[in-house]
């Protein structure tokens, strides 16, 4: 067995102008290498690329060592071993010394995709070398008819597995790079992604089944038109759910909120907790719990206080009408230099302006902005000016109004009522 290995390579290696000859005999003869199990019977549909380029390698094989007969010779079953051997050796090469060099490469770069794809293929990669090498090694042997056709649909089967393996293995560890990268980033598709994972990995699995049936000589088209007379039933039943999960995709390609913000949608405010397939769930500032499905969220418009880069404050003050204009006008200008000198104040905007005569009051407005958008910091700031303003309103004698009335009494009644008030000595 050795020495027949051996005198393989040598052959290979050393005689590269009978594999030329033997190249171009062979597609002189025919340019499609097709499998003899392909045309076994009728309902066996041809053999896919990679099943003829095996059959070439194997009539190259074959052609190189001079192997002919229609039966099974010593040497037919000393290259169907050589060619195991070389599978299993070549399997162990690859597995340990091509990926170990792949995966020393991949670290070198910043991203660690490559390093996750070079781990995750490598089986996949040994399982491919393995059933090619077995395949081969059948395809050396002359089989008879009926365990031809069993070969034939094994092999069929056995590459569909490993391409869909490989696919689903590639898939998922995108799939899950892409949510690590999402959870660090703090993106709101990050609450998605198992549920994009379990997605994709189905229809992979659903497309792979029906290409291996088809493959096969299944009637895949016949199973197809049924399965969309089923689907529409089931669309028409579960278009609630359907509306949701479609309202959840609209969630997660806009998104306009995220995990922790407050939010309002339509008539319901709170902090979001939970995002998912069917509902939306916030936490109100009763401490209540609302579920809002999707459907309504997509639809609904979105007031997110969570993304806000600074906090509004508007106030109105008013003071006694017996204040005198240099006083009002020393209080305003106090004031603003207040707000400019108040490091938690948004100096962009800073209106301080003596607005109107109130019914009571001599009324001045007051806006600005706190810088942190949190809600309990921009409560401490705007207690903090309050307590300010109250002040330098003391210190330029002015005191706040409250709501007056003066009422004015005229005629008999308002005599009488005097004079009575003489009498009783008031």
């Amino acid at each position: 067995m050795i020495r027949l290995c051996k005198s393989f390579f040598t052959c290979i290696i050393g005689r590269p102008a009978l594999v030329v000859s033997v190249l171009t005999s062979s597609v002189s003869l025919g340019q499609d290498f097709t499998s003899e199990a392909a045309a076994v019977g009728p309902g066996v549909v041809k053999a896919p690329a990679v099943t003829d380029f095996i059959e070439y390698l194997v009539d190259l094989l074959l052609g190189l060592f001079n192997v002919t007969g229609s039966g099974n010779t010593w040497q037919h079953y000393a290259i169907a071993s050589a060619i195991l051997v070389f599978s299993y050796l070549l399997r162990r090469v690859v597995t340990t010394n091509v990926f170990r060099l792949i995966q020393r490469l991949s670290a070198r770069t910043e991203s660690t995709l490559d390093d996750e794809l070079a781990q995750t293929l490598q089986r996949p990669v040994a399982a491919l070398i393995a059933v090619t090498g077995c395949v081969m090694a059948l395809k050396v042997l002359k089989l008879s008819p009926e365990t031809d056709r069993a070969r034939f649909y094994l092999q069929s089967m056995a590459f569909s597995v490993l391409g869909l393996w490989a696919a689903l293995v590639t898939l998922s560890t995108i799939l899950d790079h892409l949510q690590v990268v999402a959870r660090r980033r703090e993106l709101g598709v990050a609450a998605f992604m198992p549920w994009i994972k379990k997605t994709l990995i189905t229809l992979i699995l659903i497309l792979g089944v029906l290409l291996a049936a088809q493959s096969l000589g299944a009637d895949v088209k016949a199973f197809l038109a049924g399965l969309g007379i089923g689907g529409l039933a089931f669309a028409l039943a579960a278009q609630e759910t359907l509306a949701n999960l479609f309202g959840s995709v609209v969630v997660a390609i806009d998104q306009p909120f995220r995990m922790g913000e407050f939010v309002q949608i339509g008539s319901f405010m709170g902090t979001v907790e939970d995002i998912g397939l069917r509902s939306t769930k916030l936490r109100t500032p009763q401490r209540t719990l609302i579920a809002i499905p999707n459907k309504t969220v997509a639809q609904e418009a979105i007031n997110n206080f969570g993304r806000m880069p600074q906090r509004r404050v508007e106030m109105t003050i008013g003071v006694t009408y017996c204040s005198k204009p240099d006083q009002i006008e020393a209080l305003l200008g106090d004031i603003r230099v207040l707000l400019r000198n108040t490091p938690g104040v948004h100096q962009d905007f800073i209106a301080v302006n003596f607005l109107t005569f109130g019914a009571s009051s001599l009324d001045i407005q007051i806006i600005y902005f706190a810088a942190d958008p949190d809600l309990l910091k921009a409560f401490s700031l705007r207690e903090q000016i309050n307590l300010a303003i109250m002040k330098l309103v003391a210190a330029n004698g002015l005191s706040f109004a409250f709501p007056t009335q003066t009422i004015e009494f005229a005629g008999v009644v308002a005599e009488r009522m005097a004079a009575g008030r003489k009498e009783s000595g008031a």
